[in-house]
């Protein structure tokens, strides 16, 4: 009789332990990563500990690669689904909500010393392009009036979203990109890099060069229209930053968000995503668009309204419209 009662008692104890630590796995780009860590900081403060969130980075690429084996609850993406993730997903059974939680402004840095301010698409090309391996090697070969130094190059992974975006964006190929360059799915990896050596390029996402503003310099971009224009919410909202204005999402394990700890974090998620993304120097969202991601998540309306590719130039408006078609 004891050793039931005390087995029983054992078993209640594991039961509340188990239920007090709660887990909601997420994983992914490190460009969302500066807004859901925060996110997860003021939601474990608000469970008081009873839910805790992990959240990893090893890239976009990398966060569906493990989202598509149903190892995380919620993929964080600086680009939509691709579609041989899509097909990875259904081969394996797993349905999402795409949420767009922010817009990003992926942006260009140098040096604070070195005299480059501003680029156009075409420039920037003329560096990333895949036949500039092994032949653009000086910034001359840019352009001769940005003189004689060897042009070192930063970049984000072949695993990181951005990389798909700004070759996207700039070689009009995603994923098509010179290969010798210092490569890191780590945006603070490229910080360092780039702040070391004054004749240092890399690009990643605004959030790491807000973060960082004593040791780089933002590079203007030349847009269709001829205009130079830096980095802001201005012109990111304006739409005059294209065609390197992108939105950023989370995307959430349908099966997952039936667990009860991965449902109070998305609700929470959407309910503070506009200040916290702000605070992380994103540009938020408008409430409308938070408001559709939950009557989303209410009416298990599954799936994206992106076509599997790494879309450039879509404005804040454009989204809107679009997720309300879902």
């Amino acid at each position: 009789m004891k050793r039931t009662v005390l087995a029983s008692a054992l078993l209640a104890v594991v039961a509340s332990a188990a239920h007090a630590e709660s887990f909601v796995k997420v994983d992914g780009s490190s460009t969302v990563y500066p807004v859901t860590e925060a996110v997860a900081e003021d939601f474990q403060k608000s469970t008081k500990g009873a839910v805790k969130v992990t959240v990893g980075i090893s890239g976009t690429g990398g966060g569906f690669k493990k989202f598509c084996r149903n190892e995380i609850d919620v993929a964080n993406a600086s680009r939509p689904i691709l579609k041989k993730e899509m097909e990875d997903c259904a081969k394996a059974g797993i349905t999402y909500y795409e949420l767009p939680v922010a817009f990003d402004a992926l942006t260009v840095v140098v040096n604070p010393k070195s005299k480059i301010t501003q680029l156009s698409v075409a420039q920037l090309k003329k560096m990333w392009e895949p036949d500039a391996q092994g032949k653009v090697t000086n910034w001359n070969q840019v352009d001769p009036a940005f003189g004689d130094a060897p042009l070192k190059l930063f970049g984000a992974g072949s695993d990181s979203g951005t990389f798909d975006y700004f070759t996207e964006a700039i070689n009009g190929k995603s994923k098509a990109s010179r290969g010798d360059y210092t490569a890191s799915e780590d945006d603070n990896v490229l910080v360092q890099g780039v702040s070391r050596d004054v004749n240092a390029i890399g690009y990643f996402g605004y959030a790491y060069y807000a973060e960082n503003q004593n040791k780089l310099k933002p590079v203007a971009i030349v847009n269709s229209k001829g205009a130079a224009v830096l980095p802001s919410e201005k012109t990111v909202i304006d739409g005059s930053y294209n065609p390197l204005a992108r939105p950023i999402f989370i995307y959430v394990n349908a099966k997952s968000l039936e667990r009860a700890e991965v449902r109070q974090f998305v609700d929470f998620y959407m309910k503070n995503a506009s200040t916290l993304a702000s605070e992380v120097k994103y540009v938020p969202l408008p409430a409308k668009a938070y408001q559709a991601n939950t009557e989303h998540l209410n009416k298990k309306k599954l799936g994206t309204v992106f076509g599997g590719e790494a879309e450039v130039g879509v404005t804040i408006e454009e989204l809107i419209a679009r997720e309300a078609k879902l």
